[in-house]
């Protein structure tokens, strides 16, 4: 059995360690993990680990993010995956920084990447897992905030959360959407690490 496992993100070196590329950096934590490593394909970078019988793909999207439901088809159709077997793994700042939840489907909650998928795929009924990047930015400063790195508080976390993460996307694919859910969502989030940003001219 196939699933199709896609961490949204920016590919570029400026787009390295920002909070926007939360699903390119857990879908690495995974793969480093598992020892297996990324090739360039079609579409993004993939690569594939082996669980229990179940066949997981890792696609990382070379399309940049406003585009990332042509990714997403094309591995989807290429690798004869069905919708219930694909997971996205996408930053939300609606959930306090750290929090993992995993939903069934939903809206895009003006996040283009979500929103693409949307589009391209003509339904919204995909799982994702949302990871929380927490709102401690002041009105007018949402983009620097998601596109801005991780702050060195916020670092020390990642590594634990990305672990998290990958309990969650393993227990997708050998427990199902419905257990998952059950187990993982109720945990309670973490303290918000303080952020400043700089305005800049």
């Amino acid at each position: 059995m196939k699933y199709l496992i896609v961490g949204l993100g920016n590919i570029g070196n400026e787009y390295q360690n920002t909070r926007h590329n939360i699903g390119f950096t857990i879908l690495d934590a995974f793969a480093k993990a598992s020892n297996v490593f990324f090739t360039e394909n079609r579409y993004g970078a993939t690569c594939e680990v082996k669980i229990k019988g179940r066949m997981l793909i890792l696609l990382k999207p070379s399309t940049f993010m406003n585009l990332s439901g042509n990714a997403l088809r094309y591995w989807m159709q290429k690798e004869n995956v069905a919708i219930e077997n694909v997971l996205v793994v996408v930053d939300d700042i609606a959930l306090p920084f750290g929090t993992l939840r995993l939903k069934p489907k939903g809206s895009d909650a003006g996040h283009n990447g979500l929103k693409n998928i949307q589009e391209i795929l003509g339904h919204n009924n995909y799982a994702r897992l949302r990871f929380g990047l927490g709102d401690d930015f002041k009105r007018g400063q949402q983009i620097e905030y998601v596109l801005g790195i991780w702050t060195n508080e916020q670092s020390k976390v990642i590594p634990e959360r990305a672990e998290k993460a990958i309990e969650m996307i393993k227990s997708f694919c050998l427990a199902g959407l419905e257990l998952t859910m059950t187990q993982f969502n109720n945990t309670k989030p973490l303290k918000q690490p303080k952020v400043e940003l700089k305005n800049e001219n």
